[in-house]
């Protein structure tokens, strides 16, 4: 195991201390992450260690020079540490954190059966981590939501009220636990939609078939995989054939053979045949890894509204200090200064948002939508311009013929069938569109043709019972071959007012018929446009390449008024840069390679998960559903939690302002105050965690 540094921040006030990131080159256990947090963190000068298993990092906080060369040389000899199974070793993010009901049921159905001294004893043991907490955050010089707890549990000891300390413990380690769990299973389910589910491979070793765990591959091994299998490895075909579906690196929904020296991708599937691959990338490099890493990254892309309630609650204690002096200053009353130190506004601001955010982006996974981080949920919802590229977003990307159209004399099936014997030759969606519709029509094609001819970008000429045939472009038969295609005059003013591709047939030097081809729309395309209205954008636009024509034929029929014809790929961004210095929030969707400078240059880009790799990455939102319906139930999950994030806020003023008058004028004894300001702590953080959807409810149903 080899770690390498990935970042590092140094303090500016001393010059020594400061903060580094590193990550490990292979992934590693729970347990080893235990043995190195114990390791790491009994250094001398190391302030804080975050072990993180799942992404394979590691994050420290050293105090000077000194411990942060022990660390390096402590991680270089990593693999030889021992192990250790101690309970309670922090690691970050993977730990099951503590079920909130055993310490529900100790307070409200053990506790009163215990003897009085006992009830005490327990009260100031569990108040010493708070405690010591507060006294941390002192010795580093911050005045925090830490130091608040502490000295309002130091008010209660004082004061002898034990009761109200454990009030105070109990509703303050729920807050936390409460935190712990939101934050598990949220990282868990973003996981879980992304990872490959594969958790062992066959592997050739010594002209034998081996089951070894995932975690076992190295590069340069020999994986074995049969059809049906997920492709876990980057590599090259060593032996065998097979059809590999590539759809999740490419967009490309029609599977391709791989044969010896042929490349295959982490993330794709064996459709047919069997395949000994050999492994070419592991560690950083691999689709596992990537998967840790935008894990990991979404945990540090808060919503700005998250950093403000953060910032707010720990600005909000040094007011509350404040406060407190001035009542002892006036009242000489230390039960009211307890009063003050008991209710404030800091612990539901810090608590509720983050949970919010966590919670939304939980439950947008189990509805297909993956939203890399708080910042998008608030993009989502500010977004007033929606830019859909065309192809693959409002249309499926997958030709089809719509219509067969021969000339006066010929018969439809013929026409189809000839085509479709020319055209079975050529791997190009066009040509598969043609194939399938004769195989959906059962129309047998037999290959009595001779020998085909293939213009590049123009078309195909064969011969078939001694007639020439031509199959191709409008430019190809026309001007290349000077074919008079007049009797078509009327089909094609038609076909081409509705926006269909036409691909012609020729016999002899004579037009022989055509076929209208489409890339047909998504059948949610018109409701979701629609919708979209419906929920406050006041623009939808759609860029596509297509001539002026097609473009406003395509429009219409989704209900788009707004659209850019004859786009360029790299002309895309530059619009979106346009709305954006118009006051435009954009909200762009795409799925292919050259829609990723205009993702990446929107307020927030979606894209789809039958889209490139590179579109995916880019996104900030990815729908795990081929379903634009999915675009609404994002905005609706973000208006959602925004608007709960608020109310939370004003609850909590509200609430805790009537809890501190209470307290001051003494109508609110000391404890209760306690306990009603932290039961609003705990109600307004489970109000962040109750799910704004319906989770049986499929995406369109939820917009």
């Amino acid at each position: 195991m080899t770690f390498y540094i990935v970042h590092e921040l140094i303090r500016l006030a001393d010059g020594h201390g400061g903060r580094i990131r590193l990550r490990a080159n292979l992934a590693f256990t729970a347990a080893r992450a235990n043995d190195l947090n114990h390791a790491l963190a009994n250094i001398s000068g190391i302030e804080g260690v975050q072990v993180n298993p799942r992404s394979g990092s590691v994050l420290l906080f050293y105090a000077d020079a000194e411990s942060r060369t022990a660390v390096l040389r402590l991680l270089a000899v990593a693999d030889t540490l021992p192990a250790r199974r101690e309970e309670g070793a922090a690691v970050e993010a993977e730990v099951r954190p503590k079920s909130p009901f055993w310490p529900l049921m100790r307070f409200f159905v053990v506790r009163p059966f215990l003897p009085t001294l006992w009830r005490v004893v327990t009260a100031v043991w569990a108040a010493v981590p708070f405690l010591v907490k507060g006294l941390q955050s002192l010795a580093r010089g911050r005045i925090n939501v830490d130091v608040l707890d502490a000295s309002a549990i130091l008010a209660s000891l004082l004061l002898r009220d034990f009761r109200t300390v454990s009030v105070l413990t109990l509703l303050l380690g729920l807050g936390d636990i409460l935190a712990a769990w939101t934050r598990y299973h949220s990282l868990n389910t973003l996981a879980e939609s992304l990872s490959l589910n594969v958790q062992n491979v066959w592997l050739l070793r010594d002209g034998k078939e081996v089951l070894a765990p995932i975690e076992e591959v190295a590069v340069g091994d020999l994986v074995v995989l049969a059809a049906g299998s997920s492709i876990p490895v980057d590599g090259v075909v060593e032996d065998g054939v097979a059809v590999v579906n590539q759809s999740t690196m490419t967009g490309e929904p029609q599977g391709v053979a791989r044969e010896k020296g042929g490349a295959v991708f982490a993330g794709t599937v064996v459709e047919e045949g069997r395949i000994v691959v050999r492994v070419t990338k592991q560690g950083d490099d691999t689709r596992y890894r990537q998967v840790a890493a935008f894990i990991e990254e979404s945990e540090s892309f808060k919503a700005s509204i998250q950093g403000k309630s953060e910032r707010l609650a720990d600005m909000a204690v040094p007011f509350t200090f404040a406060l407190a002096a001035l009542v002892w200053i006036f009242t000489r009353d230390f039960r009211r200064v307890a009063a003050v130190l008991l209710v404030d506004y800091s612990c539901a601001l810090k608590l509720a948002t983050p949970l919010a955010v966590l919670a939304a982006m939980r439950e947008g996974a189990h509805q297909g939508i993956i939203i890399k981080g708080g910042r998008y949920l608030e993009a989502l919802n500010e977004a007033d311009t929606v830019v859909f590229d065309k192809t693959g977003t409002l249309t499926g990307a997958c030709p089809q013929v719509a219509e067969v159209i021969p000339v006066r004399g010929r018969k439809r099936d013929d026409i189809l069938r000839i085509m479709a014997c020319l055209e079975e030759h050529f791997p190009h969606p066009v040509a598969r569109a043609v194939v399938n519709r004769a195989s959906q029509e059962n129309l047998q094609h037999e290959e009595e043709h001779a020998q085909v001819e293939y213009v590049v970008a123009h078309g195909v000429a064969s011969y078939l019972h001694g007639k020439r045939l031509l199959v191709g472009s409008r430019h190809y038969l026309e001007h290349d071959e000077g074919v008079d295609l007049a009797s078509l005059a009327k089909a094609i003013a038609k076909q081409s007012a509705l926006g269909r591709s036409l691909l012609y047939l020729a016999e002899d030097g004579k037009a022989a018929g055509m076929l209208a081809i489409e890339d047909p729309l998504r059948p949610e395309a018109t409701e979701v446009v629609a919708s979209l209205r419906e929920m406050g954008f006041n623009r939808v636009l759609m860029l596509t390449g297509d001539d002026e024509r097609t473009a406003k034929a395509i429009a219409d029929r989704v209900g788009i008024t707004e659209f850019r014809a004859q786009i360029l790929p790299t002309d895309k961004a530059g619009i979106v840069q346009e709305l954006t210095a118009q006051g435009c929030k954009v909200l762009m969707v795409g799925d292919g390679i050259n829609d990723a400078p205009a993702l990446s240059a929107s307020h927030v880009g979606i894209a789809m998960i039958d889209g490139t790799a590179l579109a995916r990455e880019v996104a900030n939102v990815l729908l795990t559903r081929s379903d634009l319906h999915g675009i609404l139930t994002a905005r609706q999950l973000a208006r959602g939690t925004l608007k709960r994030i608020h109310t939370n806020f004003t609850a909590t003023l509200i609430l805790n302002s009537l809890f501190l008058v209470g307290g001051l004028t003494m109508l609110l004894p000391p404890g209760l105050s306690a306990l009603l300001h932290n039961l609003t702590t705990l109600g307004v953080s489970l109000n962040a965690m109750r799910p704004h959807l319906n989770r049986h409810t499929h995406p369109e149903q939820a917009a």
